[in-house]
């Protein structure tokens, strides 16, 4: 057969192909999505089959990403589902407490074995001029999300904070969920589980912030954080030295632009798609460039992470050294952004960017009160004046940390701030204006819609739920012809698929 139904096209739809994951802004998945949406309407009042149905293409979709370590998935769901039933089967601490620990190392040394092994080669070789040949280890995409979803199971049934989920069908599907099983939000099985007995009924709010959601995600992935790493930031990452330090700069700032769209993108598509099935994810971003500290930044950026560690890792450090007080606090938090960073990825420049934040959060709990004393006695204290400078100080430092994330090389982080140091020349920037309009439109775009007042995202929401069902399906069609405009050949993952 020829043309769009050859049998080859069928095969590479239903089998894995490497470096091809099958991603909300390809073509394909938007097929393929809405054939599901189709069937699971369908579905709607067989439970039993709309939930199989929903694990069954949920596991497809991994299996498109991941190929045949979608097994990894399928015995880490049962093996954590029996870990749960185990926990919470008995009244014994101490027995509670052995298979609590059993399923910490479980989770954990299967995450540290895909993701850390080579690593940790790397670093034995280095420090004894060891010869150690790095394992053929592939990591499954995803891991890092699932886990942690996982652990937040365990911990919450250890904690008594909820129940066992009632079936491994119920769980699975928890672990399994598509729209952020790669990516996150890392959401609650206590505030997803509840959901799944639910008949999915879509109210006119949730089918217009659906809408509004997925429009602004490919808006923000495909039109702005594709285009402008493409063509620009990668360039001048590649080879930071060609380029003055205003090009430098810009690249940074662009950088910065680029995770942000691309991250967030990725989640306004998640909670998108899973609205358009009766789901409720937890958000994931709240203009997290508005911050007035780093502190704030973390309540704003990767909300579900942030919210993990805290509640998993920080307050327990917290707790048992509270006699340390402020330094008690401060070693809790150092230590986990450094276990943030090492989450991120296998990589120095991860570790490196997760003490940067611990860092950064130390020192703004030692300075809290001697800068409250000195804005209350130059009566700056809470005013707009202040707030625009701590928004202002609190984004380079953002930026600053961002470059330590972008790279793991060293030497560019070096070249980069030379340039920037050594080389301004702030004339080129009018070069770039002129030069590269639509990279400058799509930072300016970009910069300007994330901050704004809240209430235009509100209002535009508003806007979009006020549209009859005809005029969403016109303003989503017109999103994905705009995106389609800007799509490159070749297709760019998400930048969080690496985690």
């Amino acid at each position: 057969m020829n043309g769009y139904f050859s049998f080859e096209k069928l095969k590479s739809i239903l089998t894995y192909v490497e470096n091809d994951p099958l991603i909300f802004s390809t073509s394909l998945f938007m097929i393929l999505f809405a054939g599901v949406l189709l069937i699971y309407n369908l579905l709607h009042k067989n439970k039993n089959l709309r939930i199989l149905f929903l694990i069954f293409f949920s596991l497809y979709f991994y299996y498109k990403s991941a190929g045949y370590y979608f097994g990894i998935i399928i015995l880490s769901a049962f093996a954590n589902y029996y870990i749960g039933k185990f926990i919470a089967a008995t009244e014994n601490f101490s027995i509670k407490r052995i298979w609590l620990w059993g399923g910490i190392a479980l989770n954990v040394g299967l995450l540290s074995y895909f993701k850390y092994t080579n690593f940790l080669i790397q670093i034995y070789n280095d420090i004894s001029n060891g010869t150690i040949e790095p394992l053929a280890i592939f990591l499954p995409i995803g891991i890092s999300f699932y886990t942690f979803k996982s652990l937040s199971y365990i911990f919450d049934v250890y904690l008594d904070l909820m129940p066992t989920a009632k079936s491994l069908r119920d769980f699975s599907l928890y672990v399994f969920f598509f729209p952020n099983i790669l990516a996150g939000p890392i959401d609650r099985a206590a505030d997803f589980i509840p959901q799944i007995d639910n008949e999915p009924v879509i109210s006119n709010e949730d089918l217009g912030r659906a809408v509004f959601l997925i429009s602004l995600g490919l808006i923000k992935k495909v039109v702005i954080a594709d285009y402008i790493s493409l063509n620009f930031v990668d360039r001048i990452f590649d080879y930071p030295l060609r380029y003055t330090g205003m090009e430098n700069l810009l690249a940074l700032y662009g950088y910065t632009l680029q995770v942000y769209c691309d991250f967030s993108g990725y989640s306004d598509m998640a909670i998108g798609i899973a609205l358009f099935m009766g789901f409720k994810l937890m958000d994931n971003f709240n203009s997290p460039f508005k911050a007035t500290s780093v502190a704030e930044f973390w309540r704003r950026w990767h909300i579900s992470l942030s919210k993990w560690l805290l509640d998993y890792l920080f307050k327990p450090m917290q707790f048992s050294l509270r006699q340390m007080q402020i330094f008690g606090n401060m070693i809790s938090l150092t230590t986990t952004f450094l276990i943030c960073g090492i989450w991120h990825g296998a990589g120095w420049n991860f570790i490196y960017w997760g003490l940067l934040h611990g860092i950064y959060m130390s020192v703004g709990i030692l300075l809290q009160k001697p800068k409250t004393y000195i804005y209350k006695k130059l009566k700056i204290y809470n005013t707009p004046f202040l707030k625009f400078f701590q928004v202002l100080i609190t984004f380079h430092l953002v930026v600053f940390s961002f470059l330590v994330f972008r790279t793991p090389d060293t030497q560019i982080i070096k070249d980069v701030m030379s340039q920037i140091y050594e080389f301004l020349h702030p004339e080129v920037f009018f070069q770039f204006v002129e030069e590269m309009p639509v990279v400058f439109a799509l930072f300016v775009i970009g910069y300007l819609f994330h901050f704004l007042p809240t209430v235009v995202e509100k209002t535009t929401l508003k806007m979009v739920t006020w549209l009859p069902w005809i005029g969403k399906a016109v303003l989503l069609a017109a999103v994905i012809w705009i995106a389609a405009q800007f799509k490159s050949a070749d297709i760019q993952p998400f930048i969080y698929f690496q985690f």
